[in-house]
């Protein structure tokens, strides 16, 4: 037993104390944070114009005359699906790299670039999880939205969706967490995320032991708190409803 301690903690200072190894585990957490909370940020974004458009579609599709606003409704429509059909059936690793090595080939920037693909992906997600929340809200709350003289969009804008939002704030936390994990592919394109600084660590010393358990106690802390932050969310929601 005593053997086996001492060459985890001779194995533990190879990997993250010599050269300052430990560093490339700070960089790399760094990065893999700041890409995630600007992809779902960007996600949210793309997510809820994406919704709005197709539940307004829905709604509306039958009692909207023809004409200009019609058509170009349909237009987005049908661009919308194509969106959504695409970017959820394939891979997010291999969006990541077309925007990498064909879109942005000429870009150096790659947390842009992981940011980017990261959202867009994200954005097909949170679309479908919006639009439920959007389909959900009584129909009575449009009726309402009218009487107070609010156009259509008005009424999206001030009744529909903050209702909508709040049926699936726990749904979009967990696309967080989902999107958190997915950011682990971000090393396809040489950017030093967090799985990337393990896989550092682990060539320069060839032990891939430590770096690679390490890597997967962070991911497994950092999940397991943001799970119970959305565990304690939906429980406050449940309670401002009683």
């Amino acid at each position: 037993m005593g053997d086996w301690l001492e060459k985890m903690q001779a194995q533990f200072e190879l990997n993250f104390i010599k050269d300052n190894r430990w560093r490339y585990i700070v960089d790399g957490l760094s990065v893999t944070l700041k890409v995630t909370l600007f992809a779902v940020i960007l996600g949210i974004a793309i997510g809820v114009f994406i919704a709005i458009i197709r539940s307004t579609y829905d709604k509306n599709k039958k009692e909207m005359r023809p004409g200009l606003g019609k058509f170009v409704l349909s237009a987005l429509n049908v661009i919308s699906q194509v969106y959504l059909t695409v970017i959820r059936g394939t891979p997010v690793v291999v969006q990541l790299m077309i925007m990498y090595y064909i879109i942005f080939a000429s870009s150096n920037n790659k947390i842009l670039v992981a940011v980017l693909a990261f959202g867009i992906n994200s954005g097909a997600y949170v679309a479908e999880i919006v639009r439920s929340g959007i389909m959900s809200v009584d129909l009575g709350q449009f009726e309402a939205g009218r009487s107070l003289g609010f156009n259509y969009f008005q009424t999206m804008r001030y009744i529909i969706v903050p209702q909508a939002f709040k049926n699936v704030l726990p749904a979009l936390a967990n696309e967080f967490i989902v999107l958190l994990k997915e950011t682990s592919v971000a090393g396809y394109v040489a950017l030093q995320d967090l799985t990337k600084a393990g896989d550092i660590i682990r060539s320069r010393t060839f032990s891939p032991f430590l770096p690679l358990i390490g890597i997967a106690l962070i991911y497994l802390v950092m999940v397991m708190f943001f799970t119970r932050l959305v565990g304690m969310l939906e429980r406050r929601l449940r309670n401002s409803e009683r």
